[in-house]
C-alpha cells in the first residue's frame, strides 16, 4: 500500500504539472479532505445503526443461523475459517447485503468480518488469505439488485430501469469468480499465511422456556407489518400500476422493513433489544475513529489523480484499443473511475445516461459497470485501515483482475441483451 499510495500522489503532481492543472489539483486536496470527513461523518452514523442491529441479529441467533445455511460453500471458499467462528455470519450478511444493494448495510458487516479474521491472524498487520479473497469478492459488489443504479436510471426517465438487472448479476458473478481464482492461484506465492482454528464460539441464542407473551407479542407484530406492507402495496398500485408499486417496494421499503424485521426477531428470541442495540453501536465509533486517517489519504490520493486529468489522457490513449473490442470510449472513463471514487464513478454515469440517454447501448452499459462493481481502493484502505493491515499481500491483483473482468462481462452482457 506504501508504494500504491505514493504513486498516485507523485503521478498526480507529474500529471499536473504537464497538463497545466497545478491549480485544479491544489484545490482537490483541500476539496477532497473536506470530502473525507463529510464521507466519515456519514460512515460514522451508518456504522453506528448496522452495527447495533448486527448485535441484535447476532443474540437473537440469526447469524449463526444463516453461517450453519451457507456453511458448504463458505467452507469452500474460506477453509482456514472454523466453520463456528463468528466471521461466517458477518461474512454472510455482508454478501446479503450486498446482493440487495444495501451498501451501507454491508460496510459496517464487511468491517465486522474483518475484525473477526484478525482474531485468527497468527500474524498481525498482514493480510491472510481469508482477508483477500473476502476483499476480492467485496470488490465485485455480489450485486443482484443494484437499487442506486436502477433509481438513477429511472429518475433520468429510463423505460426499462431493471433491464440491468441480468447484465449486471453477470458482470458481477464473473468478476467475483475471476479474482476469487486469481487469490487461490496466488496464495501461495505471496506467503503461506494461515489462519489459526481459535477463536470465540458464536454467540448462543438465549436459552429456551416458556416465553409466550414476548413470542405472542412479536407474531403480533409481524402480523401487523405484514398487513402494513400489503395496504401500502394496495395504494401504490391504485396510483402508480403495479410496476411502480413494485418498484417502490425494492427501493424505498426495503430498509425499513429490514429493521423492522430484526426488532420483531428480536423481541421474539427474547433479547433486550434497545440495550444489545446500544452496545454493538459503540463500536461503531471506535471503528470510525481508527478508519479516519486512512480514509483522508485515500480520497485525497484520489481527488488529485482525478483533478490532474489523468484519467482523460487515458481515454484518449485507450481508445483506438477499446474500440477494437467493442467496447465503447464514452464508457471507458465509467470503468476507470469505478475502481477510485464511488461519488465520481455516479457522476460519470448520471452524465452518460443525460448524454446518450438511459436506455442507449451505452446507457445500459455504463450502468452495468456501475451496478457490478465497487470501489476497490476505498474498500482496500476502509477494511484494512480498521484492522491495521499494512501488508496487502496477493489482495490488490485479485481485486485488479476483477476491476478488469467486470467491464468486459458487462460489455458481453449488454451485446447479449442489448443488441
Amino acid at each position: 500500500m506504501n508504494f500504491v499510495f505514493a504513486i498516485l500522489l507523485v503521478a498526480s503532481a507529474l500529471i499536473a504539472a504537464a497538463t497545466g492543472t497545478i491549480s485544479e489539483v491544489g484545490a482537490a486536496v483541500v476539496n477532497s479532505a473536506r470530502s473525507a470527513v463529510d464521507l466519515a461523518l456519514g460512515l460514522l452514523g451508518q456504522l453506528t445503526l448496522w452495527l447495533g442491529l448486527l448485535a441484535i441479529l447476532e443474540r437473537a441467533g440469526a447469524v449463526a443461523a444463516l453461517g450453519r445455511a451457507l456453511r458448504p460453500l463458505i467452507r469452500r471458499i474460506f477453509p482456514e475459517v472454523p466453520s463456528d467462528h463468528p466471521a461466517i455470519g458477518s461474512m454472510v450478511m455482508n454478501f446479503a447485503a450486498n446482493m440487495l444493494g444495501l451498501g451501507n448495510a454491508a460496510t459496517p458487516f464487511g468491517l465486522k468480518a474483518m475484525e473477526q479474521l484478525e482474531s485468527l491472524n497468527p500474524n498481525p498487520g498482514t493480510a491472510t488469505n481469508a482477508m483477500a479473497i473476502f476483499l476480492a469478492i467485496n470488490t465485485t459488489g455480489l450485486a443482484v439488485l443494484p437499487i442506486s443504479t436502477i433509481a438513477i436510471r429511472a429518475s433520468l426517465g429510463s423505460h426499462a430501469p431493471y433491464a440491468i438487472v441480468l447484465p449486471t448479476m453477470f458482470a458481477s458473478l464473473s468478476a467475483a469468480l475471476a479474482a476469487v481464482t486469481v487469490a487461490k492461484l496466488l496464495e501461495r506465492r505471496t506467503g503461506n499465511i494461515q489462519e489459526m482454528r481459535i477463536g470465540t464460539p458464536p454467540p448462543s441464542p438465549p436459552p429456551a422456556g416458556p416465553r409466550a407473551k414476548r413470542s405472542y407479542a412479536a407474531l403480533a407484530l409481524g402480523i401487523a407489518l405484514g398487513i402494513a406492507v400489503l395496504f401500502a402495496l394496495f395504494r401504490a398500485g391504485a396510483s402508480e400500476g403495479a410496476a411502480g408499486a413494485l418498484r417502490k417496494a425494492g427501493t424505498s421499503w426495503l430498509v425499513p422493513l429490514l429493521i423492522a424485521g430484526i426488532a420483531i426477531l428480536g423481541l421474539g428470541r427474547g433479547v433486550p433489544v434497545f440495550e444489545t442495540f446500544v452496545e454493538g453501536a459503540k463500536e461503531g465509533i471506535r471503528t470510525t475513529v481508527r478508519v479516519f486517517p486512512y480514509l483522508v489519504g485515500m480520497v485525497v490520493a484520489i481527488g488529485m489523480l482525478r483533478a490532474s486529468r489523468a484519467l482523460d489522457a487515458i481515454e484518449s490513449l485507450a481508445g483506438p484499443i477499446v474500440n477494437s473490442i467493442g467496447f465503447p470510449p464514452e464508457a471507458l472513463p465509467m470503468a476507470l473511475m469505478r475502481p477510485l471514487s464511488g461519488s465520481g464513478a455516479m457522476a460519470v454515469m448520471a452524465d452518460a445516461l443525460a448524454a446518450h440517454g438511459p436506455d442507449s447501448f451505452i446507457g445500459n452499459l455504463v450502468s452495468t459497470i456501475n451496478g457490478g462493481t465497487e470501489t476497490t481502493f476505498y474498500v482496500l484502505a476502509l477494511y484494512f485501515g480498521a484492522v491495521g493491515v499494512k501488508k496487502w499481500r496477493h489482495t490488490l491483483l485479485a481485486c485488479l483482475t476483477a476491476d478488469v473482468v467486470a467491464p468486459l462481462a458487462g460489455l458481453a452482457a449488454c451485446h447479449l441483451f442489448f443488441r
